[in-house]
């Protein structure tokens, strides 16, 4: 039987914060699982995907996050090709797209205002209840520890946000603290795959100094199978096949989402997860299609 031939994009090492080596493992375990499949797989980088001339793979698995190669994998989509996580779900995760489409379709989800970094009205800040507030860029994911900032008055918020405009981020979401448990969770859609864990627990955590701001883990219980279907219903608006994401619990099991992300690294449980990420993407490309 002919081979599928496959290309891989790997992502750029300024969009793994604390994670390259995470994510190009779980990268590299996928595509061993994949040639295990009868795929013929090359790789290339992001910049290396954007020098290309001509794209001869009409498969192709990633988890590029520059937003030139995103453009380009949404054309190459566009024109037939099959593309795992999407163009397009991936640039839905970028965070002003994420919080417009998760609360859009009545995700839980933290009241949230988006707005200009140039802004001059300040008044935004009083109207996110509670102790302090979240400000994200909301043009991108978080790639400096910056990119996600606590504050606890206007004039530190003024102050985030005036940094972000000098840094050329045009937009930001900004949201209420919530108070509770923080949950991480990895899953694949189309397939029983889904791992939830409290990251404080186990340490593993991307900036370390979120832990103090949200405060220990008490443990709160909650339905499980609830946030599962939540999750997957965010990847489903989202659309991506691939997606983690963070949820916060409350004192009374209610829970939030606070973010989603294409294809996360897995590293908690990739051994148990590459199978079904490898198999959800052959079943992709494969699925109504002759290989080529």
């Amino acid at each position: 039987m002919d081979k599928l031939n496959v290309l891989g994009v790997r992502r750029g090492s300024r969009f793994s914060p604390n994670h390259i080596v995470n994510d190009d493992t779980i990268f590299a375990l996928t595509a061993d699982e994949l040639m295990k499949k009868n795929c013929a797989v090359s790789f290339c980088t992001e910049d290396e995907f954007l020098q290309m001339e001509v794209v001869d793979h009409a498969h192709i698995f990633t988890m590029a996050r520059e937003k030139k190669v995103v453009a380009k994998l949404q054309a190459l989509e566009s024109a037939g090709s099959k593309i795992i996580n999407s163009g397009y779900g991936i640039e839905n995760c970028f965070r002003t797209n994420m919080t417009n489409c998760l609360i859009s379709n009545n995700i839980p989800y933290p009241k949230s205002c988006i707005v200009s970094t140039r802004q001059t009205d300040y008044n935004v800040f009083e109207k996110i209840s509670g102790k302090g507030c979240w400000i994200k860029r909301g043009d991108f994911h978080a790639i400096h520890k910056e990119d996600v900032t606590f504050v606890e008055s206007a004039e530190q918020g003024k102050n985030i946000l005036q940094e972000f405009a000098l840094r050329d981020i045009p937009h930001a979401v900004i949201s209420e603290h919530l108070f509770g448990d923080l949950v991480k969770f990895y899953g694949v859609r189309g397939s029983d795959f889904f791992h939830l864990f409290y990251p404080y627990d186990h340490n593993h955590l991307k900036y370390a100094e979120h832990e103090s701001i949200n405060g220990e883990t008490v443990h709160y219980p909650f339905d499980e199978k609830k946030l599962e279907q939540t999750a997957v219903r965010s990847a489903e608006v989202l659309n991506i096949e691939i997606y983690g994401g963070d949820a916060i619990v409350d004192k009374n099991g209610d829970f939030h989402i606070i973010d989603m992300n294409d294809w996360p690294s897995f590293a908690p449980c990739r051994i148990q997860a590459v199978p079904y990420i490898a198999n959800r993407i052959f079943d992709y490309f494969t699925a109504g299609h002759s290989k080529n």
